[in-house]
């Protein structure tokens, strides 16, 4: 019974400082234009960060497969 008490009392409590999480959606056009430069890097970097990793594995797909 003092258990329970201690429990509904203390549930409240340690439920009241929950943070709100709330979306940053715009349906607005953005303030300033992407340029085709800005566009092309950021591709490319987006482009080197997925095929680099797996590239260096395929490149380098026999030395993974020898046994020391």
């Amino acid at each position: 019974l003092l258990l329970r008490t201690i429990a509904r009392r203390a549930v409240p409590v340690l439920r009241g400082h929950t943070v709100t999480q709330r979306a940053n959606v715009s349906g607005r056009p953005p303030k300033d234009a992407v340029g085709p430069m800005e566009t092309v890097v950021g591709i490319g970097m987006f482009s080197m960060a997925i095929l680099a990793p797996s590239g260096w594995i395929l490149a380098h797909l026999e030395d993974y497969k020898k046994k020391d």
